[in-house]
């Protein structure tokens, strides 16, 4: 079920112009010790250290756990990992008012990430060729999911048909974006090392490929 996305590839930039009016779209993708992975203006991932700034301006002022506070043009803002927002200079902040997430595909093509069902964590793969949401019955075990207690259905795999779940997931989050009452699908099989992103939770976002980025951003 595993597919390599192809897209039409787009890349938005926004400028706000002004004397002192600039503002740069930052994606936090990962923390290690006193340094952030980050996505500036859709570009390639890069690491900046506490104190440090990037070539466009953002800096690095702090890093706490799963959080990171940056500064641009004397303006901070704080973003959680995966959370993707727009920094603003002379301005105030945008704010977290748009849901929006940029991945980064890894060394296979496939954008992996990290994410919570029902407010714990598991790791995603996008899958457009998946319908819905796909866990395994040991993920579902782990999340307190009844799916035993969901609709049974057919479900077509490279190892033909097997029975499977669908449930109703409360609560989805991939960074800043979170969907409430997803659908998805539950195998009982326990060899699935990852949850399927599928197309239940895709087909609510406006997604942007850009080489190796994605940007997922809230429809409704």
């Amino acid at each position: 079920m595993f597919t390599t996305i192809n897209h039409t590839l787009a890349v938005l930039f926004f400028l706000w112009f002004g004397a002192s009016a600039l503002a740069t779209d930052v994606n936090l993708n990962g923390i290690i010790g006193n340094k952030a992975l980050l996505v500036i203006d859709g570009g390639k991932p890069r690491w900046l250290a506490v104190g440090e700034s990037s070539p466009e301006g953002v800096k690095l002022v702090s890093v706490s756990g799963e959080t990171a506070v940056f500064e641009l043009g004397g303006q901070r803002q704080t973003l959680k990992m995966g959370q993707s927002d727009r920094l603003s200079a002379g301005t105030a902040s945008a704010g977290a008012g748009t849901q929006s997430v940029v991945l980064s595909a890894s060394g296979n093509g496939h954008f992996v990430t990290a994410g919570q069902i029902n407010g714990q964590s598991v790791q995603f793969i996008v899958d457009t060729g998946a319908s819905f949401i796909t866990l395994g019955s040991s993920d579902a075990k782990r999340l307190n999911i009844n799916y035993l207690g969901g609709q049974k259905v057919a479900m077509s795999t490279a190892n033909g048909v097997v029975p499977a779940y669908r449930v109703k997931l409360d609560e989805v989050r991939v960074g800043g974006v979170s969907l409430n009452n997803v659908d998805g699908i539950v195998q009982p099989d326990n060899s699935m090392p990852v949850v399927l992103l599928g197309m239940s939770f895709l087909n609510r976002m406006e997604m942007k490929r850009d080489g190796e980025t994605m940007t997922l951003k809230k429809r409704f």
